[in-house]
């Protein structure tokens, strides 16, 4: 069973005292009157083209949305800034190096781990790389690459909807 965030909290984590309501947003401690805002997980996507302005895919490695395309991307470390975590991500994926990159738009998400719903904002950026000579899949992570003039049959395979809004964004600031 996926439950939301609030739904598992039954203590207080600030006293340990029994929660008096659970799955209440933000999570009020009735002992010692903590109370626990729900927000966000923030997570990063890179928007990275070619010279024939392709835009590059990947297809996921792993749940959620294993064998679905994804851009390459993640979620944003403690102490990380967005863009910090932009360019780790995009290494750490497909060993590329950010040159530069400008930040596009951001979408909600819902990201489903072991039976847990947690609640993101995606950032998206374009991204300008230095060398695409450099692109190797990281194999616990993407099980392909592949540089795509989009169309339906992407978009409509995309693992996050927040992923398929941010390139139909891209591609209405190209028209």
């Amino acid at each position: 069973m996926n439950l939301p965030i609030p739904q598992t909290f039954h203590f207080c984590p600030r006293c340990g005292a029994a929660a008096t309501a659970i799955g209440k947003d933000p999570f009020q401690c009735s002992a010692c009157q903590y109370t626990y805002h729900f927000g966000p997980t923030v997570a990063v996507g890179g928007i990275v083209t070619d010279a024939q302005g392709r835009v590059l895919l990947l297809r996921r490695a792993r749940d959620p949305g294993k064998g679905k395309w994804g851009l390459p991307g993640g979620f944003v470390d403690s102490g990380e800034t967005g863009e910090m975590a932009l360019i780790r991500e995009i290494k750490e994926e497909v060993r590329l190096n950010v040159e530069s990159f400008q930040y596009l738009t951001s979408y909600t998400n819902s990201y489903e781990y072991r039976g847990l719903i947690i609640p993101v904002v995606d950032l998206f950026y374009t991204c300008q790389i230095v060398d695409l000579a450099a692109l190797e899949a990281e194999p616990s992570e993407v099980q392909s690459t592949s540089f795509c003039d989009l169309g339906p049959e992407h978009l409509e395979n995309m693992a996050f909807e927040s992923n398929r809004l941010a390139l139909q964004t891209f591609l209405e600031s190209r028209a």
